[in-house]
């Protein structure tokens, strides 16, 4: 939810209604690049083992490819593939110049190393932006392909017009892919090459007591959350007029159906009932959301906004 006048009213951003949005720009954007003579992106991705999740979000990712006009393929490998095997997969594809974007789905077996993967892919076809070498220019406030889900946060703010500059922010969750970027784009200056937000931005996570976290993000205008803990924010937590921002993932048993259901960190129901919350929610929906606006916008599209970050 949002404000929308005095009287405190609240509406619920749809990140399925931005998607679309952005889909579409997205598929213009290909289509324009094509017809100027170049290749068409191509998405290599691959899947380890028969996680179920990982399915899933593999899927939603050909699918989202698929809709605005970009080639994928799937490299299916089983969960006991070594290390040394999937390094020269990645080798094979970082070499290939059809290839414009590769992406090894998370999580690997606990025999391989996924820093170790995610650094042999080209910086360049690097579509989660996992690679120690986007990291550091993200943290330096340089271009560079960013983590999906910091990415759908940064793009939810700035196109619903949420002010950062100057406010406090609460980022509840410290995860290398997740809570660091989305704080590293908020806090960093907006003058850089790569502009921030100019916000002051706290960073908490699962071990900051409750009381702690709740002292803090009384005082934010802006609460992004991501601790992968369900109701972890409260209405009570929450100040007037404030924004949050739910990208927690949660599966929950749901006692009135016996099912299993997707929730995010935030009691949504909550803070909805609660009259004098203004509040941004985009929770649940985040997922497919960010997996379809950066993957797409921000990555595999890396020929038309980042070849220039990476020729000499």
């Amino acid at each position: 939810m949002y404000p929308r006048n005095a009287r405190h009213e609240a509406i619920i951003i749809s990140g399925t209604e931005m998607a679309k949005h952005i889909q579409k720009e997205i598929k213009q954007g290909v289509e324009s690049w094509i017809s100027l003579g170049n290749r068409r992106p191509h998405l290599s991705i691959i899947l380890v083992g028969d996680n179920p999740a990982s399915k899933t979000y593999v899927r939603n990712k050909i699918r989202a490819a698929s809709a605005v006009g970009i080639c994928s393929e799937l490299i299916l490998k089983p969960k006991d593939v070594s290390q040394e095997e999937l390094l020269d997969i990645t080798d094979q594809l970082n070499m290939d110049p059809r290839v414009s974007g590769i992406l090894v789905q998370l999580p690997l077996p606990d025999h391989v190393d996924e820093r170790t993967i995610c650094n042999g892919i080209s910086p360049e076809k690097d579509v989660d932006g996992f690679h120690i070498i986007n990291i550091g220019r993200l943290c330096l406030d340089q271009h560079s392909l960013i983590p999906a889900t910091a990415s759908a946060v940064w793009e939810i703010i700035t196109r619903t017009g949420i002010q950062t500059f100057g406010k406090n922010v609460v980022v509840a969750g410290r995860s290398k892919n997740v809570g660091m970027p989305i704080a590293m784009l908020l806090h960093t200056d907006g003058e850089h090459e790569r502009p921030g937000g100019d916000a002051t931005v706290t960073i908490a996570h699962r071990y900051t007591p409750k009381e702690q976290l709740k002292i803090h993000t009384q005082l934010a205008d802006i609460i992004i959350v991501a601790a992968g803990i369900p109701k972890l924010i409260t209405s009570d937590m929450v100040k007037e007029g404030a924004a949050v921002i739910d990208v927690g993932i949660n599966y929950v048993h749901d006692p009135v159906t016996g099912k299993t259901k997707l929730v995010g960190d935030v009691d949504f129901e909550g803070c909805h009932d609660n009259e004098h919350l203004n509040i941004s929610r985009k929770h649940a929906e985040t997922s497919r959301f960010s997996n379809q606006m950066n993957l797409l916008r921000r990555k595999l599209a890396l020929s038309l906004q980042f070849q220039e970050v990476w020729d000499p």
